[in-house]
């Protein structure tokens, strides 16, 4: 007779509130629980699948009373085609080369994730973040995720994304770039890079967390079609955009991305 031991509960807590970091004058809180070995890795596919998003051993989703505007998306890689603008976006970086390397930090990408911070979020608490902090941050985890280094041809290191796989997708976990070089849209190419990583692993999705239609900083997920949002439960196709909006080219796939894989051994 062959014995297993019962598996342990999953426990989920409520945070306390806080003012909201996406929408001013709304109060956000949220659901957690611990992501930890050894149902680790089923774990975090089926809470991503369920619209959580993970820090370090913690998995979160918003339980915001009165409020539903952060919303799940994931975008559909193999029906993904690129949009005029966002081919414009793969020319002006062209030459810039994504590495996939272990989640480990370094002092490198901390430089670039404090001058980020500094620029761009400078009243957030992750401005005054540490690089023990950093690391934690990236190396703190017991599911597969791995950094993505984007270089220029002199090596010079403009943007990472910490990314998680899961047996769906890839997750964007968090990506900051070189804020000096805002008009090469380094964030929308991180992005595209890992949809052409999930086409190449065969995995049909891109996780890209939450879109906020009243958050500037969070709308501009919804331009990369087709995509999917959570809504009661379940994974329904975003609309489409208005007839203003640019139409994708059907007619070809993004051109000029390379991937340089490396051990992770």
């Amino acid at each position: 007779m062959t014995y297993k031991s019962p598996r342990r509960p999953q426990f989920f807590y409520t945070t306390a509130p806080l003012p909201c970091p996406y929408v001013a004058g709304r109060t956000e809180r949220k659901i957690v629980t611990e992501i930890s070995r050894p149902d680790a890795e089923r774990l975090h596919d089926q809470l991503s699948r369920a619209g959580f998003r993970r820090s370090h051993n913690i998995a979160y989703a918003p339980v915001c009373p009165a409020c539903r505007s952060c919303v799940p998306i994931r975008i559909l890689v193999a029906q993904y085609r690129p949009h005029r603008a966002e081919r414009r976006v793969v020319r002006a970086n062209a030459g810039l080369e994504g590495f996939e390397v272990p989640a480990r930090a370094t002092a490198e990408q901390f430089h670039l994730f404090q001058h980020y911070q500094q620029r761009r979020h400078g009243e957030g608490d992750m401005a005054t973040m540490s690089f023990y902090d950093y690391r934690a941050m990236v190396e703190d985890t017991s599911i597969e995720t791995f950094m993505v280094e984007f270089r220029d041809p002199d090596d010079s290191l403009r943007a990472a994304c910490l990314t998680d796989r899961l047996s769906d997708g890839l997750s964007a976990v968090y990506s900051f770039f070189t804020p000096e070089l805002e008009r090469r849209s380094l964030g929308t190419m991180m992005i595209l890079w890992l949809i052409e990583r999930a086409r190449e692993l065969d995995l049909p999705y891109v996780y890209l967390g939450y879109w906020v239609p009243e958050s500037p900083k969070m709308a501009y997920k919804a331009r990369f079609t087709p995509s999917e949002v959570l809504r009661g439960g379940h994974w329904r196709r975003l609309d489409p955009p208005g007839p203003s909006a640019p139409h994708p080219d059907r007619r070809m796939a993004l051109p000029g991305i390379p991937f340089f894989p490396e051990s992770c051994g």
